[in-house]
């Protein structure tokens, strides 16, 4: 998926993520791997987004529909999800296939995103129209409409369980969401101030308090462009490998981690394919790699 952005490239990220050898490594660890392939992502007539406030809006809820249904199929063969985007739009889908999985067990679930951006734009507040900052506002039940609908129930995940993580570049309009949703926020200011031990402690407690358990929507831009330089939107004064090594250890030591994506891998602005590399680790570390 690319249509949420508003630079090309992302959509040959999981590529680059199955190129640094995912599945082999994720094997090595002794988890038995299926590759479902690509999820279709339904190709617009023109470069014409129709509607300036949400660009490619319909194209990118088909796709969340056909990604909501994959990940849903994963939950009830009994095995865990881990996505690989793409722009962060496909949270939407990926969150509406696990929240729908759950409530069909009378559960709730819980949400930590790591991000750079607070991704909880609105068509209304929105300055680009780029559907990849709107995603936790829909997940949260506020809008676009057409994604904050696509679970069972709206919202998704209720504020109280939502937990924002590495965000240093919130526009301006945006703040307003943010500050009224309810979900706990720590900026950069905050793992700085607390350290990232301090910080998944307190998030898996909010994420995890009366739910099954949590979903983790890993944007690699949240990482500081010296361990990630292959992103379409970087930020200066991002966490480090070690810390972002460190939120994964908290979330796999937990033992209530639902499901894992990692979005915006940009391979066009990577410097040989590190980013991807990077990512890959990453997901070894949330899915248990220990040094001994």
């Amino acid at each position: 998926m690319d249509l949420g952005g508003g630079l090309r490239g992302v959509d040959m990220g999981p590529s680059a993520v199955r190129i640094a050898r995912l599945k082999r490594r994720i094997e090595d660890l002794g988890f038995e791997v299926e590759d479902r392939g690509n999820v279709p992502v339904s190709r617009p007539e023109s470069r014409d987004p129709r509607d300036p406030s949400a660009r490619f809006l319909r194209e990118i809820v088909n796709c969340c529909v056909r990604l909501k249904k994959q990940v849903e199929r994963v939950l009830d063969d009994g095995s865990f999800p881990v996505v690989l985007g793409g722009d962060h739009s496909i949270a939407c889908g990926t969150v509406a296939g696990l929240s729908t999985h759950h409530h069909r067990r009378g559960e709730k679930i819980g949400l930590i995103w790591f991000d750079a951006h607070a991704d909880m734009n609105t068509p209304e507040s929105t300055a680009s129209g780029n559907v990849h900052g709107m995603p936790l506002a829909a997940c949260l039940g506020l809008g676009p409409d057409a994604l904050a609908d696509l679970g069972p129930s709206r919202p998704m995940v209720a504020p109280e369980n939502a937990v924002l993580i590495g965000v240093r570049s919130v526009d301006t309009a945006e703040r307003k969401n943010v500050r009224e949703s309810g979900v706990r926020v720590f900026t950069m200011r905050e793992v700085d101030m607390l350290g990232m031990d301090q910080v998944m402690r307190e998030a898996i407690e909010c994420a995890c308090a009366g739910t099954a358990g949590f979903h983790l929507s890993f944007d690699v831009d949240g990482c500081d462009p010296s361990v990630a330089p292959g992103v379409g939107t970087p930020v200066r004064g991002g966490i480090t490998q070690r810390e972002a090594h460190l939120l994964m250890e908290h979330a796999a030591g937990s033992d209530r981690l639902l499901g894992l994506e990692v979005t915006e891998i940009n391979p066009i602005l990577d410097v040989g394919n590190s980013t991807a590399e990077v990512a890959v680790e990453l997901v070894l570390s949330a899915l248990g790699k220990r040094v001994i």
